[in-house]
């Protein structure tokens, strides 16, 4: 459910102000209605204050790609929209999607096109695939841009699930370098405190400095862990600024070794997505605006602004690009050339598939690199801490 603010007036003409949850703000606003409350306002609250939590995605993306393929089937053996929705509505077991099937059903049978019905559902049914079905509707080839999305929504699961495999080994040995570490100066070096302390002997500065982190650990984890969520808290506000998120998008893309695998994964996307829709007849510039959109990094979205607005005047495409060190010469070229030759949806196609296997040749590359640094990494913290008991434990036992 989604929650809505709204302002309006009941049959007496109050005014009346409050909030509703639904699904959409079309259902948001009959459930007002069968109240009794005319509504003049009313619009989603963004907060995540008033979002429903979900435990992971609303919908899988196998799943989704499924129902996309049966609903593709269904649509080329000529059943009706109506009848498909229902058929899928039967089969599907993912709560949401069901719920959200049988409302667009209704739609459908009150004469509303099937692209504004899924619009209701943006977090079941992305925009993406929303403008598609709209260029599908609009051209009568239906079922080829649902199974054109459904090969998409695979790819780029596949592309996300690359990034993740390459970004998971080396943020999980970071977590147990820390939980290791933590479990160390909380529980283990105090043991050894007590006896240097009890031997009553001078403790090497290197060692001292060790027992006095592992003391601030016993007495303040309290105020470590708080000042952790208060960093959390701090970056998901700072991200909602413009200028502090852009600079956080900019720092992702230089970051050594892993700014080029999230740049070239993010280009991977774009141009897959820019061909999609041109493919599916979708004008120039909507298509730049929608993969705007879709983009979720400000940097290259600011670059996709400024090209939409270099179509407008009636200049390249390309030419905003060529600008921006973020877009490799590979890429400003073929679009270029496309642009020239009236091909630019198989140019974008080609450059998507280059970074698509290039990206699992550099996958391969990143996790065999970072496997060996990770583990001399855990080794060193570990043995850092290690050295700090072993080394008074000499002394001590030349003394006795």
């Amino acid at each position: 459910m989604t929650y809505f603010r709204y302002k309006g007036k009941n049959r007496l003409g109050k005014t009346l102000k409050g909030k509703i949850d639904a699904e959409s703000k079309r259902e948001a606003i009959t459930l007002l209605r069968q109240e009794g409350t005319t509504v003049f306002d009313i619009h989603e609250l963004n907060s995540f204050l008033y979002k429903d939590i979900y435990l992971g995605k609303a919908i899988k993306n196998r799943d989704f790609v499924i129902f996309l393929r049966q609903f593709s089937t269904l649509v080329d053996a000529g059943i009706s929209l109506v009848e498909a929705t229902s058929i899928l509505e039967d089969q599907t077991a993912n709560k949401q999607l069901k719920n959200a099937l049988a409302k667009v059903q209704d739609s459908l049978e009150e004469g509303i096109a099937l692209s504004e019905a899924l619009a209701e559902f943006p977090k079941l049914f992305p925009e993406l695939l929303v403008s598609m079905i709209n260029a599908g509707e609009v051209s009568g080839n239906l079922d080829e841009i649902l199974e054109n999305m459904a090969s998409y929504y695979e790819k780029q699961y596949q592309l996300k699930q690359k990034i993740v495999t390459a970004l998971t080994y080396p943020m999980v040995i970071g977590a147990i370098s820390v939980l290791i570490t933590i479990f160390l100066l909380a529980y283990i070096v105090p043991i050894f405190t007590s006896m240097f302390i009890s031997f009553d002997q001078e403790i090497p500065a290197y060692t001292a400095f060790i027992l006095n982190i592992s003391d601030v650990v016993q007495k303040f984890w309290w105020l470590l862990l708080l000042l952790v969520i208060t960093a959390v808290f701090v970056y998901k506000y700072l991200e909602q600024k413009p200028h502090f998120a852009y600079s956080f998008d900019l720092a992702k893309l230089r970051i050594p070794i892993f700014g080029k695998f999230i740049q070239k994964s993010l280009l991977a996307r774009m141009t897959q997505t820019l061909s999609s829709l041109l493919n599916s007849s979708v004008p120039i510039l909507q298509a730049v605006e929608i993969t705007e959109r879709v983009i979720n990094n400000r940097v290259i979205k600011k670059v996709l602004k400024a090209s939409g607005q270099s179509l407008e005047q009636g200049e390249s495409l390309a030419a905003p690009m060529q600008e921006n060190w973020v877009f490799p010469k590979l890429v400003t070229q073929m679009i270029a050339v496309g642009e020239r030759t009236g091909s630019l949806d198989a140019m974008l196609k080609k450059v998507a598939d280059f970074y698509e296997q290039d990206l699992d040749e550099a996958s391969d590359k990143l996790k065999s690199l970072i496997e060996p640094v990770m583990i001399v990494f855990l080794a060193t913290v570990v043995g850092a801490i290690v050295m700090a008991i072993v080394i008074p434990m000499f002394s001590l036992f030349e003394g006795i």
